[in-house]
C-alpha cells in the first residue's frame, strides 16, 4: 500500500474442477475496482487486484497465497474461493495480520473471531442455508423422503447441519469429492431408496452431473439446490441442449437476480460489466463478484486515508454497512459471519426467479423468520459512501 496504490490478491479456480463459473468472479470484482479507479479510486489510491489460479487444489492455494503475501506483498486477501482452499490458509493468513475479507465459501470456519480476527465471512453460512432450506421443505414437502448429496468438507457438512437441525434425520446422505466427477452411485442409490426430495450441497459441475445422471436414470424428484452450485446461467452453460433439466430446480440467493434488469444494483452492475469486464456475461457469478468489489470499497472508505491493515479490519467490524444483498449482513467486533439469510429461487420456462420473502436465522438455535427491511439504491455514481 503507497499513497497511490492498494494492492489486494486472491486465489481462485481459473482451472480445474470449479471453474466453470466460479472463474469468472474475480475478474468481475476487477472490474468493478476498474470503474471505481476510472473515477478516481478510494481516497486517491487505484486499487490493484492480484488473481491467482489455484485450480481449487489446497496445495496450489498454500503455494499462491504465500506468493501473494510474501513477494508480491498484498495489503489483504480478497474472496480467496473453495471451503477446502482457503481453509489451508487460515492459519498462515492470520499468524501473518493479513486481512483475510469474504472467502467465497459459507462455511463456519470464517466466523472465528478470537481464533481467526483477520478473517470475515460475507455469503450465508451453510447452516443458515440448511435452515432456511428445511424450512421450506417442511412447510412445502411435507411427509415427503429427503436425501442429501453433498460435498465430503465443511460445505457438506455444514449444510447438512443445518439441514437436521430443522428437519431431524435425512433419510439417504450420500457425498461427492471433487476428483470423482461420477455421481451415478449416489443418485442411484437415491433412486433405489425411493427419495422424493433430494437437496444439492454441491458445486454447478456436480449440480449438472446430478441433474443429468438423474434423467439417465428416468429418476425425477423434487431437486433443491444450495446457492453455492445453484446459478441457473451457469448450469445452462454445462448442460447445454439438457439445459431444460433444470425446469422447476428451487434455489436460494441473497444477492439480486441478473434477470431484475428495474432494479438500480442490477442497472449498476450491468454498466461495470460492459464498459470494464470485456463483454462477460451479467450472471449470478459477476453479480456476487462485484457486490464484493463493492463491500471492499465501503469499508476502504470507512477506514479512512491514513490506511493501515488494523484500521480496516476497524472499519470492517463497525459493521453497518449498505450494499445489494436481500439479508442482514452481520460484522461485528464477536461476529465475524456474512449475511445472515436468502431467499428462495426458481427456475421456471428458463429464467430464474425470486419467490416468496427473505428469511433469516443464524447458525446456532435461532428460528427462521422473515426479514423485511427494504434495501437502499446505490449511489448516483455507483460508488459507494463510508460506512
Amino acid at each position: 500500500m503507497t499513497d497511490t496504490e492498494v494492492v489486494v490478491g486472491t486465489h481462485t479456480p481459473l482451472t480445474g474442477p470449479a471453474a466453470a463459473g466460479y472463474s469468472t468472479i474475480a475478474p468481475a470484482t476487477r472490474a468493478y475496482f476498474d470503474y471505481v479507479n476510472a473515477q478516481g479510486g478510494v481516497h486517491g489510491r487505484k486499487i490493484t487486484y492480484k488473481i491467482k489460479d489455484d485450480g481449487y487444489n489446497p496445495a496450489n492455494t498454500q503455494q499462491v497465497v504465500r506468493q501473494l503475501v510474501l513477494q508480491d506483498r498484498v495489503f489483504a486477501i480478497l474472496n480467496g474461493l473453495g471451503t477446502p482452499t482457503h481453509t489451508s490458509v487460515l492459519d498462515f493468513l492470520n499468524s501473518n495480520r493479513v486481512p483475510d475479507l469474504f472467502p467465497a465459501s459459507g462455511t463456519r470456519n470464517w466466523d472465528q473471531p478470537t481464533k481467526y480476527p483477520n478473517t470475515f465471512a460475507f455469503q450465508p453460512d451453510y447452516v443458515v442455508e440448511g435452515k432456511v432450506l428445511g424450512a421450506h421443505i417442511k412447510s412445502q414437502y411435507q411427509g415427503q423422503k429427503v436425501c442429501f448429496l453433498g460435498q465430503e468438507d465443511d460445505f457438506g457438512r455444514d449444510g447438512l447441519a443445518g439441514l437436521e437441525k430443522v428437519l431431524g434425520a435425512v433419510a439417504v446422505k450420500r457425498t461427492y469429492v471433487t476428483s470423482n466427477t461420477n455421481v451415478e452411485p449416489q443418485i442411484s442409490s437415491f433412486k433405489q431408496e425411493g427419495c422424493q426430495v433430494v437437496v444439492l450441497a454441491t458445486i454447478p459441475g456436480f449440480t449438472a452431473r446430478s441433474l443429468s445422471v438423474a434423467k439417465q436414470l428416468s429418476f425425477t424428484p423434487s431437486f433443491l439446490v444450495f446457492n453455492t452450485g445453484g446459478d441457473y446461467q451457469t448450469l445452462a452453460k454445462q448442460l447445454g441442449a439438457d439445459a431444460k433439466l433444470t425446469e422447476g430446480l428451487v434455489g436460494l440467493n441473497y444477492l439480486p437476480l441478473y434477470t431484475e434488469t428495474a432494479d438500480p444494483w442490477i442497472q449498476l452492475f450491468t454498466k461495470v460489466n460492459r464498459e470494464y469486464n470485456g463483454g462477460a456475461p451479467l450472471d449470478g457469478n459477476a453479480i456476487f463478484g462485484m457486490s464484493i468489489g463493492y463491500l471492499f470499497v465501503q469499508e476502504l472508505l470507512a477506514a479512512g486515508r491514513d490506511l493501515t491493515r488494523e484500521s480496516l479490519i476497524k472499519a470492517v467490524e463497525r459493521g453497518g454497512y449498505q450494499g445489494p444483498g436481500l439479508a442482514p449482513l452481520r460484522h461485528s467486533p464477536t461476529d465475524h459471519s456474512g449475511y445472515g439469510g436468502e431467499r428462495f429461487t426458481r427456475v421456471t420456462n428458463g429464467v430464474q426467479a425470486y419467490f416468496g420473502p427473505t428469511y433469516q436465522t443464524d447458525e446456532a438455535d435461532a428460528p427462521v423468520t422473515e426479514y423485511d427491511t427494504p434495501r437502499a439504491a446505490p449511489p448516483a455514481n455507483g460508488i459507494p459512501q463510508a460506512g
